[in-house]
């Protein structure tokens, strides 16, 4: 009887526990929705698509000051609405999502462009993805990769002009025969990318996986074959991310860190702008 009190007890606890980690996890996401009544005209409207895995999708602990709305910055909800942009903006994996570097780009980037100009972020990234999975258009985690990916441009397009794709992906790949392929396959997912949305010289730019992991060794490779595909395609711009931190996993940027990115991300951007 004894061992079967203590049985119930651990459970309890643990069950209790999950649920106080979910509490902390979601205690800052927002607590409605703004949708935007007036679209602004297309012309004025700079589209981003958000793509990678899940230190794109996010992961980083939400704090107030990142839902935050800005009547400049957009992007989409789950059912396709627009809506004014706050984190966490991508919602593909409700148990996992959290902050991203997309609402810090957005907002460095609106400081150095004409105030006439709207940016949308479009969230399609997700997590434990690898480039082959998105290369084979594979379903993961109930996402068909690149159709969602489609689906998406083809949405954006009817709100304005798409300038740029936020790439961050690499982690599932970390393995010899991932590592091996990774450099052609990313050139050629780049290449659909472009296809895709029309502009063959489209900007993408590209944050390496960060420097914390215990397996330095591959990761560095990985990001050595990033960089390798900027090397030799046209309009793929590198954001280095070795000195931003880990939340603790060793895995996944902080709250921080993923604001930095955007930064970066958004630095990175107005150099390519002629």
């Amino acid at each position: 009887m004894k061992s079967i009190a203590l049985l119930i007890t651990f459970i309890i606890y643990s069950f209790v526990s999950f649920g106080q980690h979910e509490d902390d996890r979601t205690i800052n996401f927002p607590k409605s929705i703004e949708l935007v009544n007036k679209v602004p005209n297309k012309e004025n409207v700079w589209v981003f698509i958000l793509a990678g895995q899940s230190n794109m999708a996010g992961r980083a602990f939400v704090e107030p000051m990142d839902t935050i709305s800005n009547k400049r910055i957009l992007s989409l909800n789950r059912t396709g609405q627009l809506v004014y942009a706050k984190e966490p903006l991508h919602f593909y994996e409700p148990s996992y999502t959290g902050l991203d570097c997309g609402l810090s780009f957005a907002k460095n980037l609106i400081r150095n462009i004409p105030d006439g100009i709207t940016i949308l972020l479009i969230p399609t990234a997700v997590g434990g993805s690898s480039v082959s999975q998105w290369l084979s258009d594979s379903t993961h985690r109930d996402v068909k990769l690149l159709t969602n990916f489609q689906s998406k441009v083809e949405i954006a397009k009817n709100y304005g002009n798409i300038k740029g794709i936020l790439w961050h992906q690499g982690e599932s790949d970390t393995n010899p025969i991932g590592i091996s392929t990774y450099e052609e396959k990313l050139s050629s997912l780049f290449e659909v990318f472009r296809t895709i949305s029309g502009n063959k010289n489209l900007p993408i730019l590209a944050g390496k996986i960060g420097s914390y992991s215990n397996d330095k060794e591959n990761w560095n490779l990985i990001n050595e074959k990033i960089q390798a595909v900027a090397k030799q395609n046209s309009d793929i711009y590198i954001i280095s991310t070795s000195d931003l931190k880990d939340k603790g996993d060793k895995v996944h940027f902080d709250s921080e860190s993923q604001r930095k990115m955007g930064e970066r991300l958004a630095v990175k951007f107005m150099s390519t702008v002629k």
